[in-house]
């Protein structure tokens, strides 16, 4: 396998990418640092920890993402030799090894300078085995690793059992891309990718994860190493007749593994590396909002009341028609800013024009009957006050017309009051910079013959993307 360098075209699309992930992620940290300093409005002690970790995470993504680093993590059963994969990966004993399960008993991380022109610098992390760690913990400790990934290794060797096939599976619920690493091959030289790859399918032939996996790994993500080859017995004979034996020990054999990442890293690392900053950057805005949106629920509601009645009242002291649209229309763009303000959230007076449109669309016919409805009232109650002139039949048609219009702008304020309260909280990472934004550009742009290209729907479904045409 040859190291194939990126086309011009793809360099500079991954260099976009980083560039846009970064001003995505500054431009959040930038509206969400008041946070910082907001202590006195929320009582809340744990909701306050909870926001300075959300934050932590958004500096820290832009950290990775200024410094370059690529998180490649080991995961695999005990034994199975992770810890020698790395160092052999690295060319130097660093990780500890041994004939002893469980070596590893935590994730540690160590730098991996690889010949990338140095573009990217990588971090290689190693686990403890799947099976040491108990239920819950094992769980917990996999997806907090996985989620800080940008590339996963996956090692087995021997027959893959259905524990090892079971964590693949969840691994592969993160959408990274990932490497499966079959060690040990001095030991099974029988094995070969397709054999492998049959004995994952056969595994997964009574599952709905069958068909999931079948889609997202192929032949070519599966790599044949001996990380740490066995010592050989060797016959040795001297010029004086004598025999003796010795025990020698080969050479890693790791260099299509290490070629195939670094093939991978030159083609799309930097693409890969600003996706998986904007997903944890996303997930972290997305906690922000819910928690402060829980916190002032009671407050919204009140305002959103109060809007209503403060619609209601001008809707129907207005005389003139038209100008009862702009006026109601207005109303609800001030609660949306309001509502913003309520939370600490960013808006701005154009943003908040666009998220009333998109909830006018979405509401359907609802807002859209709210509209036509007061125009058709608004009509007939500028006719009555221009007929009335003291007449007591025109002057009741100019009240009844102004309180049911009253009525209809208070509900339908009541409801734009309501929908921006889940866009606020779902919405907040979207907008020119938004992490959403960002996100679908990347997908919609990566190249055909990536891995990314092959998750990108799969990435869609997950975070809740519109899906490709």
């Amino acid at each position: 396998m040859t190291l194939s360098q990126p086309s011009d075209g793809v360099s500079k699309g991954q260099e976009t990418h980083l560039n846009r992930a970064r001003a995505s992620l500054r431009q959040a940290l930038s509206w969400y640092s008041h946070f910082r300093g907001y202590r006195q409005n929320y009582s809340n002690d744990v909701l306050q920890a909870a926001l300075r970790t959300e934050l932590e995470v958004l500096g820290n993504s832009l950290e990775k993402l200024d410094r370059g680093v690529i998180c490649i993590a080991a995961f695999g059963l005990v034994s199975r030799g992770k810890s020698a994969l790395l160092n052999a990966l690295m060319g130097q004993k660093i990780l500890q090894t041994g004939p002893l399960n469980g070596v590893t008993q935590w994730p540690r991380s160590v730098r991996w300078t690889p010949n990338t022109g140095g573009k990217v610098q990588v971090e290689l992390i190693d686990t403890p085995g799947l099976d040491e760690i108990d239920g819950q913990a094992r769980a917990q400790m996999a997806r907090q690793v996985a989620r800080q990934a940008d590339l996963i290794l996956f090692v087995v060797a021997g027959d893959i059992t259905r524990t090892e096939y079971q964590a693949l599976c969840e691994l592969r619920q993160e959408q990274k891309p990932l490497i499966l690493v079959f060690n040990k091959i001095d030991l099974y030289p029988e094995q070969d990718r397709q054999t492998i790859y049959q004995q994952l399918l056969n595994l997964g032939a009574n599952s709905t994860s069958g068909k999931h996996l079948q889609q997202l790994l192929s032949t070519d993500e599966i790599v044949m190493v001996a990380a740490e080859p066995a010592p050989l017995e060797v016959r040795v004979e001297w010029p004086d007749g004598r025999v003796t034996y010795e025990w020698e020990t080969a050479p890693p054999q790791v260099e299509e593994l290490r070629k195939t990442i670094l093939s991978l890293l030159n083609r799309e690392g930097r693409s890969l590396l600003a996706l998986n900053a904007l997903v944890q950057a996303r997930d972290a805005e997305a906690n922000i909002a819910s928690r402060t949106i829980a916190l002032r629920d009671a407050e919204a509601e009140e305002l959103i009341w109060r809007y209503a009645g403060y619609k209601s009242l001008a809707v129907a002291l207005n005389p003139i028609a038209v100008l009862d649209i702009v006026g109601a229309t207005m109303a609800d763009l001030v609660l949306i800013r309001s509502l913003a303000r309520l939370y600490n959230l960013p808006m701005t007076g154009y943003e908040a024009g666009k998220l009333w449109q998109t909830i006018l669309s979405s509401a359907g016919s609802l807002l859209l009957g709210e509209l036509g409805s007061s125009f058709l009232l608004g009509l007939a109650k500028s006719t009555a006050a221009i007929a009335a002139g003291g007449s007591p039949p025109s002057i009741g048609a100019y009240a009844g017309a102004a309180v049911a219009q009253a009525g209809i702008a208070g509900y339908g304020a009541y409801m734009v009051g309501q929908a921006a309260k889940v866009y606020l909280e779902q919405g907040c990472t979207w907008g020119q910079l938004g992490a959403n934004t960002v996100i679908e550009e990347i997908l919609d742009r990566v190249e055909p013959n990536t891995i990314l290209y092959r998750l990108r729907q799969e990435l869609r479904q997950q975070l809740n993307l519109p899906q490709n045409k």
